[in-house]
């Protein structure tokens, strides 16, 4: 049963990680031509980062709606539900009309439905990794932890391939309509979802806490009042994870594509293939992660990044078309192992009782500063007159962040685990 609860928590997570990521993708590639064409097409390109931005702006929300769902209904009928406006948000998108059709309404509208896919998500991450997590046994915990991550490349991979296809016809037809298909897809991607959700079972852990009726009246009071630390650590400890996608996926393909000449396909591929190889290096990482603890694991990711940071962007800004696709799939290595650990940090962070809302949270607070990644970067690049370092200085900023809030988690951690211990000792 663990095991099918986790292929399907993966394929449920892979499925809106693509909804998520389109969004994403399209944002740097034709967004701007379609929504905002009245402006310079750099700031066209800003105003899209933005819009990326905003939809995780509502994710703290959707902890809280869906964190009290499934902390005291039940993960399952939480994800169901988080699946269903995610899945739907994203193929309206598909359906806009655009900027030339209804003016200003397109792009607001779009920012609309980008906030019902951020409010999904809010929800989403936190409930994957739990249904994991509280179906395995102790010593595999990281590991399962680790295996709702892949659910994230897979998503790129769906993306990538997809563009990847639609950019072979010209830049006409991908204006006049094609760039919908990618959104549309949502809708049967939904329905597939939706089939394996229902059809996997609640957590025993969720069901112990509401035989013992502990379930809590409202599970984020309780987060902010008695957890707010453990909150902020582990927040701290996700930036990179996340941060590291949109700033060396999202804001680099712009930024190859507008300041290195690069061509569409070129970057599309440097995705692709980073996506591909994080399908083998996610898992190992995830058992390393059983090994030496899923706070060290993070730690030791985000140091990695932090020195290759200013290297990988010198490496970027002089590249050609095969230096960029190898610089992006080695230096994709690194902040690989802070996100395939995450899961597990969090999952030994905090208690079941809130985990939901306490994971989602942490999740979402993080992914407010990550979302914004590709449009400060943007506009820091902008304000250096488009130096090669000002990418590095933000990667290498995130994984300072994310060191210290991992060595935090992990003093946490062990000082739960010594007292949960010595409060063993005692009752017996």
């Amino acid at each position: 049963m663990a095991r099918k609860v986790a292929g399907a928590s993966f394929v449920g997570t892979a499925l809106e990680s693509y909804d998520f990521y389109v969004f994403g993708t399209a944002a740097a590639l034709i967004l701007n031509r379609i929504f905002f064409p009245e402006v310079d097409p750099l700031i066209g390109v800003l105003l899209s980062f933005l819009s990326l931005g905003i939809g995780f702006i509502a994710r703290p929300v959707g902890a809280v709606l869906f964190g009290h769902i499934g902390d005291r209904i039940g993960r399952k009928k939480s994800l169901i539900w988080t699946i269903v406006l995610m899945g739907t948000a994203t193929g309206v998108i598909g359906l806009l009309p655009d900027y030339n059709t209804i003016g200003l309404w397109a792009p607001a509208l779009l920012v609309t439905l980008r906030l019902l896919q951020g409010l999904a998500v809010g929800g989403e991450w936190g409930g994957a990794i739990l249904i994991a997590t509280e179906h395995a046994e102790p010593r595999k915990r990281a590991l399962y932890a680790a295996i709702p991550q892949i659910g994230s490349p897979v998503g790129t991979i769906m993306v990538t391939a997809t563009f990847l296809l639609l950019t072979q016809a010209s830049q006409e037809t991908m204006e006049a309509g094609l760039w919908r298909v990618p959104f549309l897809m949502a809708f049967p991607f939904m329905a597939i979802a939706l089939y394996l959700r229902f059809a996997i079972e609640e957590t025993p852990v969720f069901k112990e806490v509401a035989e013992h009726s502990a379930v809590p009246r409202v599970p984020v009071l309780e987060v902010l009042t008695a957890q707010r630390l453990p909150v902020l650590v582990a927040a701290a400890a996700s930036l990179l994870g996340i941060g590291s996608y949109f700033l060396m996926t999202t804001y680099t393909q712009a930024y190859g594509t507008n300041q290195l000449g690069l061509s569409d396909s070129t970057v599309l591929n440097a995705a692709l293939v980073g996506s591909v190889l994080q399908l083998a290096t996610i898992p190992a990482f995830g058992w390393l992660a059983t090994k030496i603890g899923s706070a060290r694991m993070v730690a030791a990711g985000a140091a990695a990044t932090l020195l290759i940071s200013f290297p990988l962007y010198w490496v970027i800004s002089t590249a050609d078309q095969t230096t960029y696709i190898l610089a992006i799939l080695l230096g994709g290595i690194a902040p690989t192992a802070a996100w395939a650990a995450l899961g597990g940090l969090m999952a030994d962070l905090f208690p079941a009782r809130t985990g939901f809302t306490a994971l989602s949270l942490a999740y979402s607070f993080a992914g407010i500063l990550a979302g914004f990644t590709p449009a400060v970067t943007s506009a820091y690049g902008e304000a250096t007159g488009g130096a090669w370092w000002h990418p590095g200085v933000v990667l290498a900023l995130m994984s300072v962040i994310t060191i210290a809030g991992a060595m935090a988690a992990s003093r946490m951690t062990r000082r739960a685990a010594a007292a949960a211990g010595a409060g063993e000792l005692a009752h017996s």
